[in-house]
């Protein structure tokens, strides 16, 4: 749980720092509304950009052999910014953000999105992480208490889980929700 609420808030403040760069460089009105826009930008960035991504991707793998290997970084290249072209009217559409011009408001802002995104990719791990310490801070947690639970004894089954909760940051109760959300 702390791993996505680390995540989902450094990504939010990053989100909302370019979302008032593209207020400032583009035609496009954010003003207050980036606050809303950024917690849409920020839930779109996490959980439904990689699905669109993925979609995309598998449709373009079908005649990825009839294309050249610059082709292919063209075509990679064009779903990158389809993506966020989806997520940038998404993000237009659920909050107060308003354009204005076709090219200026809504071709330049995915572009500053990519970009945005590039960096925050490339800090992600030091912006993680001194969040995570700041949310320790707040919650109470020190290192004393993360060692103290970590030599706690666990049973066979709790450590298994904990070991699995390590790995992709959910509870068991959240898999096994995610797994039937599949089914469905």
């Amino acid at each position: 749980m702390k791993k996505w609420v680390v995540r989902f808030l450094s990504l939010l403040v990053f989100d909302v720092a370019v979302l008032l760069v593209i207020g400032w460089l583009t035609p496009a009105r954010v003003g207050w509304a980036a606050l809303w826009a950024g917690v849409i930008l920020t839930a779109l960035t996490i959980w439904v950009k990689p699905l669109i991504h993925r979609l995309f991707q598998s449709m373009a793998a079908r005649s990825a052999g009839q294309r050249t290997r610059i082709g292919e970084k063209v075509v990679q290249g064009a779903l990158v910014f389809i993506v966020a072209l989806i997520v940038w009217v998404i993000t237009v559409l659920l909050s107060g953000v308003s354009v204005g011009g076709w090219f200026w408001g809504y071709v330049l802002p995915p572009v500053l999105i990519l970009i945005g995104w590039a960096i925050y990719d490339a800090i992600d791990d030091r912006v993680e992480g001194h969040a995570g310490a700041l949310y320790d801070r707040a919650t109470g947690n020190t290192v004393a208490d993360a060692g103290a639970a970590a030599s706690a004894p666990l049973t066979a089954p709790e450590s298994a889980s904990a070991r699995r909760e390590l790995q992709d940051g959910l509870t068991d109760e959240q898999r096994r929700m995610l797994d039937e959300l599949g089914k469905s």
